[in-house]
């Protein structure tokens, strides 16, 4: 047996031993039924092997089971996000009509989809690791589609095999990346889609996030219908102007708050400044920052809303120090308000 065939008998065994549904199943056997022998090893062949060892990558009737601890759950979101308390509280509330639905699913008089959230706000308001926290907290895996800059539906539900360079797209390559069928997917910066692509990716996204339908989504390129309807799917966006109100119906939005000075130097002392210490490699005991010294940090990124630019302000201060701990100088290093322009731009 030459070694085309092998890899023939081998797919077949594969596809008889998967979870794939029985109908897909026969689908992947009639592209393996070339006519007449040789088999080969042409384009075509090639091509519908890829095909095939795609589909049966996917995580068919594989799920994760989920933590449906809310204490835990609460530990998680304080831990991980200081202050936000509206944001976390009404996020603790979803959690809980999602564990008792998930506990008592015959209490239902119909089936119950979790609401699809929205989180909004500015850069930096906590979007994106709120839904990573919650994610975390369920146990679930988290995959992340970006819609900045997106301008064609082709990159949502991918292309059909009739053209030479098809593959599958965002969607399904994210759920065979989580290894589950029922992950967290993350939609992030929904409002943020090229013009000319707008309408017909919002048509998408009501299909996605539409429960009648996304039981059975179809990818062009897997050409028959995954069930998305286990998906997890939360959406964030930087405001709500550019989204259809189509899919604006199916969406909970939830308003990030912005952040206070105040609340900037305690997210710096307590979550950044440890970060950015373990980031660069120094040792915490060798930066130290002077209380007064903090102010004139997230000053003049006071007016930014969110906590990116400070993120990005600490972390250079920190390569300073590495810089110089490298080049011989063993500290420690104090900053404070008569030095602070050796370590930071003010």
């Amino acid at each position: 047996m030459d070694s085309a065939q092998t890899r023939v008998a081998d797919l077949r065994l594969q596809i008889t031993n998967s979870q794939v549904p029985q109908e897909v199943k026969d689908k992947l056997d009639n592209l393996l039924d070339f006519p007449g022998p040789p088999i080969g090893t042409g384009a075509e062949f090639e091509k519908n092997i890829s095909y095939i060892e795609f589909v049966l990558s996917l995580p068919f009737n594989k799920f994760s089971d989920d933590i449906l601890d809310i204490a835990r759950a609460k530990q998680l979101l304080d831990h991980n996000h200081y202050g936000l308390q509206v944001v976390k509280d009404r996020v603790l509330e979803y959690l809980s009509v999602l564990i008792l639905n998930k506990k008592n699913p015959s209490a239902a008089t119909e089936p119950w989809h979790a609401p699809i959230l929205l989180f909004v706000g500015l850069v930096g308001t906590g979007k994106t690791t709120i839904a990573y926290s919650i994610a975390e907290a369920l146990g679930r895996k988290i995959v992340r589609v970006p819609f900045g800059g997106l301008g064609d539906p082709i990159q949502l539900r991918g292309e059909s095999r009739v053209k030479p360079d098809a593959e599958p797209w965002s969607i399904v390559k994210e759920i065979k990346a989580a290894g589950f069928s029922n992950p967290v997917i993350l939609l992030d910066e929904i409002d943020r889609v090229a013009e000319e692509g707008r309408v017909n990716i919002m048509g998408v996204l009501v299909e996605l996030l539409d429960p009648a339908q996304n039981q059975a989504f179809v990818d062009h390129y897997l050409d028959f219908p995954y069930d998305l309807s286990k998906v997890l799917f939360i959406a964030t966006a930087n405001n709500t102007t550019n989204i259809a109100t189509a899919v604006m119906d199916r969406l909970e939005p939830i308003q990030m708050p912005s952040y206070s000075d105040e609340e900037k130097i305690v997210i710096g002392r307590q979550y950044l400044l440890p970060k950015a210490v373990k980031l660069s490699g120094i040792d915490a005991k060798n930066l130290i920052i002077d209380d007064n010294v903090w102010p004139q940090i997230i000053r003049p990124l006071g007016y930014d809303g969110g906590i990116r630019s400070l993120d990005r302000t600490i972390q250079a201060l920190a390569r300073k120090v590495a810089l110089r701990t490298v080049q011989g100088d063993p500290g420690p290093f104090r900053v404070t308000l008569e030095n602070l322009g050796e370590y930071i731009q003010i």
